[in-house]
C-alpha cells in the first residue's frame, strides 16, 4: 500500500493522533462549539504550511482581519506567512431596499459567495486552505439539500487543485446535520467541559479519517500562550523495553528487611495509610537512595505546598533543595483543579524520557483523582501510567490517604491490584501514647517479611523498631497484649 504523504498540523500532539497529520489533497472538519479553540488549531495549521515554504489562504466569514491578528497576537504569532480573505456581507446588505427585494434572494447571496472564494482561491493558488466557518454557508444555503450540493462543488473544486483544506464548523446548527460528515475525509471535534470547581477542561476526538490509522478515543488539550497542546491518550504497550529487574534498597536497613531486600527496579509500590503517618516521608527515602546510585528521580506533589515539604525533609536530614540545585531531583506542585489527566501524563512522560528519571513519586492519589471526572477514569489512567512506568524501567511510588485514622479505614479508591508491593502503615495507642506500625501486605516480586513493626519519624530519620510479636490488633489501632509486655520505641530524648 502506497503511503499517504500528510500535511503536519503544526500541533505536536495533534500530528501523533493522527499519525503525522492531514492527508493532502483532501478535505477534512474541524467541529466544535464556540470557545473550544477551532480558529486556534486553524491558525497553526497555516503557520506550519507558511514555514515549510507552502502558500496559505484563510478564507474568514466570521471574523475580520483584525480580530484574527488579535488572536494570533496573544500567541507572538504573526500572520504575514499566509493570504487572509475577508468574506463578510455585501454592502447592499445593510440597505433596506435590497432586504425587502425578493429579487435579492439567499440563492444569489450564496452564488455570489462561492464565486467569490474561488475567485480568491485562483489569485492566491494556495497549498493550504480554512473555511471559517460553514455556519455562514449553511445559513445562506437554508436547506440540507442546497447545503451539502454547495460543500460538494468546493469539495471537488479544491481537490482538482491539490489543495489541503480545513473547515471549521460551530455546532450553530441542527445537532443531527452530519452533512459535513459524510463529505469530508476526516473529521476532527473538539469539546470543553465545565467542571463544578476548577478550570474548564478540553479533549478532542478524531471521529473519522478515511483509509488512514489514527489514535481513537478522547485526548485532552489546552490553550495557553503560543497555542493549543494536544496530549496523546497514553497507550503503555507502545512504550516496552529491555529492563533490568534488580533490586533496589531505601536508606533503611531495617524497611529494606521488610522488603525482603527493597523493592524491584520497574515495580510499582502503594504506601497506604491515614493521613499523618508518614507515607510522603517513607517514599523521600527511596528518592535519596536513588541520588546515591547516581540516579534522578521526580516527585510530583498534589496535597503539601512545597516550602512546607522542604522544611519537613530538613526535619529529617534530607535537603531537597541540594538535590534539584544538583539535578538529581525534579519536584513538581501539581494543581488538580487546573491540570487535566492527559497532561498530568505528559509531563511525568518528561521527566522520564527528557530528564532521566528511574525514580517517581506521586504524592497522593487523593490529589490526583481530583483531576478525574470518575473514579473508573482513574483506575483506566493509574493502570497505563504505571504499565507505561514499568516498562521503562522506573520504579514508582504512589500514596494513598485513608479516611478515618483507627479502626475500620476505607480508601477514596482500590488501586492495590495495581500496585507489586503495598507498605501499609497504621496507628496504634499502647502504654498511653499513639504509635506507628508499618508492614507489607504485598509482594509479587519475591519473598518479604510478615511482621508488623513499630516505627518513627524523627530527626534521626525513619527508625523501624523490633516485629510486634506480643500485640494482637495493632492493624485495627487498639492492641491487645498477648504475652509479655512488648519491646516498644523509646522517644527520641530531647
Amino acid at each position: 500500500m502506497e503511503a499517504v504523504e500528510k500535511a503536519a498540523t503544526g500541533i505536536v500532539g495533534l500530528d501523533d493522533v493522527t499519525c503525522g497529520g492531514f492527508a493532502r489533497k483532501r478535505l477534512f472538519l474541524l467541529e466544535g462549539s464556540p470557545g473550544t479553540g477551532k480558529t486556534t488549531v486553524a491558525t497553526q495549521f497555516m503557520l506550519a504550511g507558511a514555514a515549510a515554504g507552502e502558500r496559505g489562504l484563510y478564507i474568514t466569514l466570521s471574523e475580520n482581519r483584525d480580530e484574527l491578528e488579535a488572536g494570533a497576537a496573544s500567541h507572538g504569532w504573526s500572520l504575514e506567512g499566509f493570504d487572509i480573505f475577508e468574506l463578510l456581507p455585501p454592502e447592499s446588505l445593510l440597505d433596506a431596499d435590497q432586504q425587502q427585494s425578493l429579487l435579492y434572494s439567499s440563492d444569489l447571496e450564496l452564488g455570489e459567495t462561492t464565486r467569490l472564494i474561488m475567485q480568491e482561491f485562483e489569485r492566491v493558488r494556495p497549498d493550504r486552505v480554512v473555511l471559517d466557518s460553514l455556519s455562514e454557508i449553511r445559513l445562506l444555503a437554508q436547506s440540507s439539500l442546497r447545503y451539502r450540493r454547495q460543500i460538494l462543488a468546493l469539495k471537488h473544486y479544491f481537490a482538482r487543485s491539490g489543495a489541503t483544506v480545513l473547515m471549521l464548523d460551530d455546532l450553530t446548527a441542527e445537532a443531527d446535520d452530519k452533512t459535513m460528515h459524510s463529505v469530508a475525509h476526516g473529521v476532527v471535534r473538539l469539546e470543553e467541559l465545565s467542571p463544578e470547581y476548577g478550570a474548564e477542561r478540553r479533549r478532542m476526538r478524531i471521529v473519522k479519517y478515511r483509509g488512514q490509522r489514527y489514535r481513537g478515543g478522547y485526548h485532552d488539550f489546552c490553550i495557553k500562550t503560543g497555542g493549543v497542546s494536544v496530549f496523546p491518550r497514553l497507550v503503555s504497550a507502545e512504550h516496552k523495553r529491555p529492563v533490568n529487574r534488580e533490586v533496589l534498597g531505601s536508606e533503611s536497613a531495617e524497611l529494606n528487611a521488610l522488603l525482603g531486600g527493597g523493592v524491584h527496579r520497574g515495580s510499582g509500590v502503594l504506601v497506604l495509610g491515614p493521613a499523618g503517618t508518614g507515607k510522603s516521608l517513607l517514599t523521600l527515602t527511596f528518592i535519596v537512595g536513588a541520588a546515591k546510585r547516581g540516579e534522578k528521580a521526580a516527585m510530583f506533589v498534589f496535597d503539601e505546598e512545597m516550602g512546607l515539604l522542604f522544611d519537613r525533609a530538613i526535619g529529617l536530614g534530607i535537603d531537597l533543595q541540594a538535590m534539584v540545585d544538583a539535578g538529581q531531583l525534579s519536584i513538581q506542585s501539581v494543581d488538580a483543579a487546573e491540570l487535566s489527566p492527559g497532561e498530568f501524563s505528559e509531563r511525568v512522560r518528561a521527566c522520564v524520557e527528557q530528564g532521566g528519571a528511574q525514580t517517581v513519586v506521586i504524592d497522593s492519589l487523593n490529589g490526583y483523582q481530583a483531576a478525574m471526572p470518575e473514579e473508573q477514569s482513574l483506575i483506566l489512567h493509574m493502570h497505563e501510567l504505571l504499565q507505561y512506568l514499568n516498562r521503562q524501567g522506573v520504579s514508582t511510588f504512589l500514596t494513598v490517604a485513608q479516611h478515618g485514622l483507627v479502626g475500620d479505614m476505607r480508601s477514596p479508591v482500590d488501586v492495590t491490584y495495581l500496585a507489586d508491593t503495598v507498605i501499609l502503615l497504621r496507628y496504634f495507642e499502647a502504654r498511653g501514647r499513639v504509635r506507628r506500625a508499618i508492614s507489607i501486605v504485598k509482594k509479587r516480586t519475591g519473598a518479604h517479611e510478615d511482621t508488623i513493626r513499630e516505627f518513627r519519624i524523627d530527626g534521626r530519620g525513619i527508625t523501624i523498631g523490633e516485629p510486634l510479636v506480643n500485640f494482637h490488633g495493632v492493624l485495627r489501632g487498639v492492641p491487645q497484649l498477648v504475652g509479655k509486655d512488648e519491646l516498644l520505641l523509646e522517644a527520641e530524648p530531647n
